[in-house]
């Protein structure tokens, strides 16, 4: 419902300028992929401008750009329309609001950092832990008093939620429990929880085909920045952004379904790397003051970027994911000779990628047409 609701404030600019006509062919491709994009780009702002208030614009530059170019952000968030987009934005609102020492917490940063939770969450409930983290968090850092207007504003976007659900769907839940019904058969997994949760964390990190660090060698930095926050004073929140990600990450570890299905690289772990953003920072402070570091950090994030781009324009075109299908093959996700990213580069840039470049996608009779 929520990325439905973003879609249409483009879509009627869009129409009210007359630049597109929404019954164009493409149109509503056109509108998935600017509106993902936009998104995504904003999220990005907002990491830089909470970074740059509080670590400097140096420090807030470099980790808005490995955010943006390094990361699923750019092949799958701002690739269509779908949750991830709006993930990425919410806690990127919040962490404008929230990224600051606890006398500058106003009731209005609170309020603004409540709603970008609320945002996602609506879009995304399997994120509720995290949010659950930085709600706690908040109360611990100013308040439980302070802390009740981000408790309401969340609760009462849950309250919706739930209500349009049970609705729509006739289930709190919407329809998610079926569709995870569904799913169990399609992904040949016996259940919804993992029960050797420790092989869903090591892929999330490091398989091959799925591993957020294979994938994305620059959020090294990060996770170094994770050991450093724990080392200093967490003046600005930053130990319970780090948190939260941790506990996210080991809830999707417990998921039995954690490769994520047909995608490119860690699909879940989109949903962390916002959190990881405060640690981030205080990685790239680390890095800055040795010249190997710095040697180190720039190849992880020139080769993320490299990946990101892989992802961005040859996916889906490798067909790694059903050939054969990795949902009934699941070794497939440890298999080091037959790499997704090696065969992105083998088969090339993917003609689904640029099908928007078409008057099409625009109109609905091409000039010249009587």
């Amino acid at each position: 419902m929520v990325p439905a609701i973003e879609a249409a404030i483009p879509a009627a600019i869009l129409h009210v300028t007359r630049l597109v006509d929404l019954r164009a062919p493409l149109a509503p491709n056109l509108i998935a992929k600017l509106t993902a994009s936009l998104i995504t780009a904003a999220s990005v702002a907002f990491v830089f401008l909470a970074l740059a208030r509080t670590f400097g614009a140096r420090t807030g530059a470099l980790v808005a750009v490995g955010l943006g170019t390094g990361t699923n952000l750019w092949p799958l968030a701002s690739g269509t329309l779908w949750q991830l987009e709006t993930v990425c934005l919410g806690p990127a609102i919040a962490l404008h609001g929230w990224l600051r020492p606890i006398t500058t917490l106003s009731p209005r940063w609170v309020a603004v950092g409540a709603a970008g939770l609320a945002l996602a969450a609506s879009a995304r409930p399997q994120i509720a832990p995290m949010v659950a983290v930085l709600l706690i968090g908040m109360g611990v850092r100013v308040g439980l008093r302070r802390a009740m207007i981000a408790i309401v504003v969340v609760g009462a976007a849950a309250v919706i939620l739930v209500a349009c659900q049970w609705w729509w769907f006739g289930h709190p839940l919407g329809a998610t429990p079926a569709l995870q019904a569904q799913n169990l058969d399609v992904h040949a997994v016996t259940g919804t929880l993992n029960s050797r949760p420790w092989i869903g964390a090591a892929g999330l990190l490091v398989s091959p085909n799925r591993g957020l660090i294979t994938f994305s060698p620059v959020v090294l930095v990060a996770l170094a920045g994770l050991f450093l926050a724990w080392k200093q004073p967490s003046l600005l929140g930053e130990r319970w952004w780090g948190t939260a990600a941790i506990v996210q990450f080991a809830c999707y570890s417990w998921y039995s379904m954690w490769w994520g299905g047909h995608t490119f690289g860690p699909r879940y772990l989109v949903d962390v790397l916002i959190p990881l953003v405060p640690a981030a920072a205080l990685g790239v402070e680390w890095v800055s003051v040795r010249r190997w570091r710095r040697v180190g950090a720039l190849a992880a994030l020139l080769l993320s970027v490299a990946i990101a781009a892989t992802g961005a324009f040859c996916y889906p075109h490798d067909g790694w994911n059903s050939d054969p299908d990795v949902d009934q093959h699941h070794e497939r996700v440890w298999d080091w000779g037959d790499l997704q990213i090696v065969r992105c580069w083998r088969n090339g840039p993917s003609p689904q990628n640029f099908t928007l470049l078409d008057w099409a996608t625009v109109r609905r009779d091409r000039p010249g047409t009587p």
